[in-house]
């Protein structure tokens, strides 16, 4: 009696246990597919914003405060100057540029448009 519910046991437990499995996998490719996949993305993007930045760019600081890119010290430093004072001048973090915007890109956008009237 006692050999036949521990065998009856044992099916329904294999059973929860490759549903245990399932949902345990389920969740992985759910972390996966909303975490961990677009924060690689995310880096993708942040380094090629590091690899194209160049002296005479304009850019965004994650603060708010645009400038212009004078001089790229080493990997992760760069000098920045900000307003029209020319006196102010920033080392800071490449960590800390939101956006890059080439140098003499406007201006080209401006002669398209001026051409296409």
């Amino acid at each position: 009696m006692f050999l036949a519910e521990g065998t009856g046991g044992g099916a329904s437990g294999g059973g929860s246990a490759m549903m245990t499995i399932l949902i345990i996998v389920l969740w992985l490719a759910v972390f996966y597919f909303m975490l961990i996949r677009p924060q690689k993305k995310q880096q993708k993007q942040r380094d090629e914003l590091n690899r194209s930045m160049e002296p005479g760019d304009s850019i965004m600081t994650t603060g708010g405060f645009y400038g212009t890119l004078l001089d790229i010290v080493d990997d992760t430093t760069v000098i920045v100057e900000f307003g029209n004072n020319k006196n102010c001048r920033i080392p800071m973090h490449k960590n800390a540029i939101a956006e890059v915007e080439k140098a003499g890109s406007a201006v080209v956008k401006d002669e398209e448009e001026e051409e296409e009237k």
